[in-house]
């Protein structure tokens, strides 16, 4: 059958602007969060190294190396709700040079009784843009991220 799974249920969450990225996924768990609500999509996000190149001419072929790695940019966006203390964070991020941590949780815990896998990384809120859109469209914000850490990942766990 596979190992395949949904992205329903999953959570977004901003914590408070950090000077420094948390050294390990017991210092992100520490910190205060606040939920993201009315979230239409999850963002992809994630490492990905430089290629390195040069052609050498006596064979002409390109060799290549990995260079450094970056998890790039991606967007979070929601329905707006101005209500929402989440939606509140991430407009008030986005007016500072501050860095954040988001933390997101996957619904992929073993069993019923376990934990869910949680991706944890630091990032600045870079842009918000409201949607027009047409007749039938619902209205969106997206909040453009910068990822500026590594992705600090906690694995799904079983329980007893």
């Amino acid at each position: 059958m596979g190992n395949i799974r949904s992205s329903s249920g999953t959570k977004i969450y901003i914590g408070p602007s950090q000077v420094s990225t948390p050294a390990d996924a017991a210092a992100y768990a520490g910190l205060t969060w606040v939920e993201i609500g009315m979230v239409r999509s999850v963002p992809s996000y994630g490492d990905q190294a430089s290629i390195q190149s040069g052609a050498v001419v006596g064979d002409a072929r390109v060799r290549k190396a990995k260079g450094a790695r970056d998890a790039g940019d991606t967007e979070i966006v929601v329905y707006p709700d101005p209500a929402d203390t989440g939606q509140q964070a991430l407009i008030a991020a986005e007016a500072t040079n501050l860095y954040y941590p988001f933390k997101v949780v996957n619904p992929d815990r073993l069993n019923a009784t376990g934990t869910d896998g949680i991706d944890y990384f630091m990032a600045l809120v870079t842009s918000k843009k409201g949607s027009g859109g047409e007749n039938d469209s619902l209205v969106t914000k997206t909040f453009q991220l910068g990822i500026t850490s590594a992705i600090t990942e906690v694995a799904p766990t079983a329980g007893s």
